[in-house]
């Protein structure tokens, strides 16, 4: 293995949180040496990745755009490609494809605090293992593994006819026109997924485990084009996007404080669409309160249109086992399938499950401390972004950008060559996400834990994340300067 070069920040990963890091360190870091590297062949990330039908945004447009280049589309809820095609975009606009070396993938990284370097193994698509070193590493590389989803092994799914398949990994040639598709699952990926397959002449099943909470939203914020042809853009887009998070801020604050009241007005919402005769506490009453998982968000109700209109049927009960034509239910009921797709999960991991060594010692990731949902104890200039749980990913995505950029222009200034978050004292470990979805209960173990009071708790508030990453004290005790 051979070293190729030597580079102020290397960012890891090409979706939205890596095209923003790279705009922000052009921007507010000029002269620094930097490039991504992105393990596919293409950027965006998600939005590559995902091709099933009816891919969308599961958060408004305004807010998953970037704050530096305004979301200018007509959809508040956009599909897959549309906002693959933004990236592009933005990506292309600000000279950033230009920095990205793509099938690129990021083996190990070794830090030397001799060197105060880290030193990245890469392995390139059909090439030579190669070596970069950086001052700084910039990790944006999502939250979950893009080789394999998560899905159950079911009894008697070798006996199944016809085909089983996971959402990540769609079949474009797929013929859906008459079949009948039993959709396992009842999350984002699942309700995104059934009203697409219903539009493509398919006969669907969402089969459920437990409800979740779904709330329909207008595809179109008409408020938001109003003000877009009336002002100016930076403006109308300021406008909006604050109108949008603190909208989402108060929402989510209800319903953690009042849950009863926020179950009870999302379930009046399902009502009015299915009806007083339709079955809402069996099919859309979750066992948790609002929130402890996310909230499933459907474009112009098009779930209940594809229900009312007698295309798409919603069956809650447990798998007892696949048979040779469909699944059988704890119940006795037979779900008969030509097709089976497993909405089931996505398979969640920190820092791409890269191996980490510092000073020669393996670091095991579930063993450190979230400082700022930022940086890790123990790993010296290392940041990685991580997106919210109740919001918009980007919202978050763009200010650890920013305060990656007032951490390396701080050391600059400052002459320091390293800064460490260490965690000193006792403290009450928490989970790095709180939420009980299967996905995240399942990676626990190897996810970083966050703490019981400020610099080390995420507190899920962008107000409050504003305060701490934008204008928050960078010598605040926690982070060790060399």
């Amino acid at each position: 293995m051979y070293m190729r070069e030597e580079l102020d920040v290397l960012i890891v990963g090409a979706g939205i949180s890596g095209i923003a890091a790279g705009y922000y360190l052009d921007k507010r870091c000029p002269g620094l040496r930097w490039r991504i590297v992105e393990a596919r062949e293409s950027l965006g990330g998600t939005w590559d990745l995902f091709r099933y039908p009816g891919v969308r945004s599961d958060s408004d447009m305004y807010t998953l755009g970037y704050r530096f280049r305004p979301w200018r589309g007509e959809k508040a809820i956009a599909d897959g490609a549309e906002i693959l095609q933004y990236l592009k975009a933005t990506a292309h606009e600000f000279g950033i494809d230009k920095r990205i070396h793509f099938q690129q993938r990021v083996r190990q990284i070794t830090w030397s605090s001799a060197q105060t370097r880290w030193t990245v193994a890469i392995e390139p698509s059909g090439g030579e293992r190669y070596q970069l070193r950086c001052k700084f590493l910039f990790m944006c590389t999502g939250y979950y593994r893009y080789d394999r989803g998560y899905s159950p092994d079911w009894p008697g799914m070798e006996a199944f006819q016809g085909q089983v398949l996971h959402p990540q990994f769609w079949r474009s040639d797929l013929d859906l026109a008459g079949k009948r598709v039993v959709v396992i699952g009842s999350g984002a990926t699942a309700v995104t997924l059934v009203p697409a397959l219903a539009r493509a002449g398919a006969e669907v099943t969402m089969l459920q485990r437990s409800p979740s909470y779904i709330v329909s939203m207008a595809s179109r914020d008409e408020l938001a084009l109003r003000l877009q042809a009336r002002l100016p853009l930076w403006l109308s887009a300021k406008l909006t996007r604050w109108r949008l998070i603190l909208r989402g801020i108060i929402q989510y604050r209800f319903a953690r404080s009042k849950p009863d009241q926020a179950r009870a007005a999302i379930l009046d919402g399902v009502r009015s669409e299915l009806g007083d005769d339709y079955d809402i506490k069996r099919h859309f009453n979750p066992r948790y309160p609002p929130w402890d998982q996310r909230v499933c968000l459907v474009p112009d109700g098009d779930l209940f249109k594809a229900m009312r209109e007698g295309k798409v049927t919603i069956v809650t009960d447990h798998i007892q086992r696949f048979d040779e034509a469909g699944i059988v239910l704890e119940s006795g009921q037979r779900l008969p399938a030509d097709i089976i797709v497993t909405a089931t999960g996505l398979v969640m991991r920190i820092l791409h499950g890269l191996r980490i060594l510092v000073d020669d010692e393996e670091i095991a990731l579930g063993e450190t401390y979230s400082y700022k949902g930022v940086m890790y104890s123990g790993l010296p200039n290392l940041a990685s972004a991580f997106g919210y749980t109740n919001a918009s990913w980007t919202l978050r995505a763009e200010l650890v950008c920013e305060y990656v950029c007032r951490l390396l222009k701080h050391m600059q200034r400052h002459g320091y060559a390293q800064c460490t978050p260490r965690l000193s004292g006792d403290m009450q470990s928490a989970a790095f996400v709180d939420f009980t979805s299967g996905y995240v209960q399942r990676a626990l173990p190897n996810l970083p834990k966050q703490g019981a009071r400020h610099p080390w708790k995420l507190y899920q508030n962008y107000l409050r994340d504003i305060l701490s990453l934008r204008y928050g004290r960078l010598h605040d005790g926690s982070l060790e300067w060399r």
